[in-house]
């Protein structure tokens, strides 16, 4: 025996997907609707409605996997224990990515990748660096043209791909209006080195602030500046400053954030810490001078301006550079050397190679730290480590002549071209040359 009962029951429909509810109702023949009106309250069109009454269930949402999965084992493999390599900050993670693995998506989706996965986010909290967050500080602009702030990073300890430690310093000088700096990488922090740099930045900023900030570096300061002493500046130094006509003001000993504006792109520094291990001096010069065109390209997140834009703006201001018989004497020593057809300057009877396309042109040599640094015009084109050998190849600068030499022909040059300083090494060992 079969009972029929009516069921009494209120539907509460808010979304299309509650249209569901309906369809047993709809087929049986016990309920009708209004499906215009339906379709008004919903703010839907009627044939939306009509297609839901009639149990479309919209597919769940496929969950897309991030591309950044496909980089996965890569930042695995960075971030080891066993790897040498350093990231301090996700950013210069992100930056080495980007600049050795194509890797291609924004800043702000990969912090939140990395942010999602504990075991990367834990290499990053190990290795935060002690700032004290709560302590707020004045922040202090200067005009145009006004000031400049100098610092030293100091002995890095930096793994060459060799295998060598050597303790590194790189020197900054950065204007305070237009936050375009220069940065210096050197071995040694000699004062004649401090002087030739701030030359060399001066020259690049189109010429000379009215004050430079400092800290207490004892090329500057015999004795430092505190609370109850204004220090004493170092001679000769006073007189690099009067020669340039600029006021050293020294800052008060143990109070970094004085000079903040300096302080904050050194830290932009500890992307080096991700090439440990990778480079050789001369490939670290050129590293330093990348990450330093790419700073002075950027929108500066303080004043929200592209350092290099507001340069010239900024250096209308500045005061003009010494006389050359002035600037001369605190230069390092320079020479010049014509480039040879074999695309080799010589220096003290002794041949380093450059670039082929500056054969023909004079170059000016500068030694210091060991290393002849090879200029054309301010543009620093080859570094070698000085050496009694008399034929001093970089092994890209000799593949290049090698295709020019070789264009057009069929064969590999690059093997042709290694085989040929693997021979010229032999013969000048058999020779003693």
């Amino acid at each position: 025996m079969i009972y029929t009962q009516k069921i009494h029951t209120d539907f509460q429909i808010k979304t299309l997907k509650d249209l569901i509810k309906l369809k047993p109702f709809l087929e049986d023949g016990t309920l009708k609707v209004n499906k215009s009106q339906i379709a008004r309250e919903l703010g839907k069109d009627r044939r939306t409605v009509d297609k839901y009454l009639k149990g479309y269930e919209k597919p769940a949402t496929r969950h897309k996997g991030s591309p950044i999965d496909d980089y996965y084992e890569i930042i695995r493999e960075l971030l080891s224990d066993e790897n040498q390599q350093i990231f301090y900050y996700k950013r210069v993670l992100w930056q080495f990515l980007k600049d050795n693995h194509q890797l291609c998506c924004a800043q702000s989706s990969f912090r939140r990748y990395i942010s999602r996965h504990p075991e990367f986010q834990q290499y990053f909290d190990r290795r935060k660096k002690n700032f004290n967050h709560k302590k707020s500080h004045m922040r202090f602009e200067t005009s145009l043209g006004q000031q400049a702030q100098l610092d030293w990073k100091e002995s890095i300890k930096f793994t060459l791909k060799s295998g060598e430690m050597v303790d590194i310093n790189i020197f900054v000088l950065i204007l305070s209006a237009s936050r375009f700096r220069k940065y210096h990488l050197s071995l040694t922090k000699s004062q004649d080195i401090l002087f030739s740099f701030m030359d060399d930045a001066f020259e690049t900023f189109g010429g000379v602030p009215r004050e430079v900030l400092t800290d207490n570096m004892k090329t500057v300061m015999d004795e430092p500046r505190t609370q109850y002493s204004k220090g004493k500046i170092n001679m000769r130094f006073q007189q690099f400053a009067s020669d340039y006509g600029f006021t050293v003001k020294p800052c008060i000993a143990g109070r970094p954030q004085t000079k903040a504006k300096v302080e904050a792109p050194m830290k932009l520094l500890d992307e080096i810490y991700a090439y440990n291990g990778l480079l050789d001096y001369r490939e670290l010069n050129e590293l330093i001078q990348r990450l330093n065109e790419r700073i002075n390209h950027q929108v500066h997140p303080g004043t929200g301006r592209i350092p290099i834009m507001y340069l010239r703006k900024e250096r209308t201001h500045l005061l003009p550079l010494p006389k050359d018989t002035i600037r001369k004497s605190y230069q390092l020593i320079t020479t010049t050397s014509k480039v040879n057809p074999s695309s080799m300057v010589t220096y003290h009877s002794c041949q380093y190679f450059v670039p082929p396309e500056y054969i023909g042109k004079i170059l000016s040599l500068q030694v210091y730290d060991n290393y002849l640094h090879v200029y054309y015009n301010t543009t620093m084109v080859a570094m070698h480590a000085i050496s009694s050998k008399k034929l001093n190849y970089l092994e890209q600068h000799y593949i290049a002549i090698s295709e020019i030499t070789l264009k057009n022909r069929n064969c590999d040059i690059n093997a042709i071209a290694r085989e040929n300083l693997k021979q010229i090494g032999v013969l000048l060992s058999l020779i003693h040359i």
